[in-house]
């Protein structure tokens, strides 16, 4: 399962994101690589807000069993389903490719203890509305010369595969100094109402 689930660490997507826009800008899609990086980078963002705010304010969410959403199946699930839009010219494959991606990684995530079934399925969700915002916003694809951009995809995969950044380490920390800077995520004297 970790096999699996690496090739959704942020090692491999962060530097996969940056070939597949640079491809499609080597190709002459300007608005399919700004679409990709952008939605992308809008998905990431949401993940990291809702990891903080869920992380800062575990009290108020504990009974909801989230306290670090899955950023690995938002990623994967978002990568997935954006690559399939860019590439594939038929869009009823779009939405299934990326709720296999999330399948897939949110049961590796599951069944390596890192995150409870609430956490996988909000990473879901956040991916696949990621995935249907590149969907309408790029466009349809132009003939695009597939074998440059698929060989800059395996590459990257197989360089970065196995490598780990230490997101989840930074965000807690950053989430602890938000609680500690703000009160909103206190709870209140006597603890919260049953």
């Amino acid at each position: 399962m970790t096999f699996l689930t690496d090739f959704a660490d942020q090692a491999v997507i962060l530097p996969l994101v940056l070939a597949v826009s640079i491809a499609l800008l080597s190709q002459g899609w300007r608005r399919g690589a700004v679409v990709w990086l952008g939605v992308v980078g809008a998905t990431f963002a949401v993940m990291l807000t809702l990891k903080m705010t869920f992380m800062a304010c575990s009290p108020f969410f504990g009974p909801m069993d989230i306290r670090s959403p899955s950023g690995h199946v938002a990623a994967a699930t978002v990568v997935a389903g954006g690559l399939a839009a860019l590439l594939v010219r038929r869009p009823g494959s779009i939405l299934p490719i990326a709720m296999l991606a999330a399948v897939v990684i949110g049961i590796s995530r599951l069944v390596l203890g890192a995150h409870s079934l609430p956490e996988v399925a909000l990473g879901a969700l956040v991916g696949l509305a990621g995935a249907a915002a590149l969907m309408r916003l790029a466009g349809p694809p132009p003939k695009l010369k597939m074998v440059p951009l698929i060989l800059a995809i395996v590459l990257v995969a197989a360089v970065f595969h196995g490598l780990h950044l230490p997101a989840e380490a930074a965000i807690r920390h950053g989430a602890s100094r938000a609680a500690d800077f703000f009160d909103v995520c206190r709870p209140p004297p006597g603890g919260l109402p049953a």
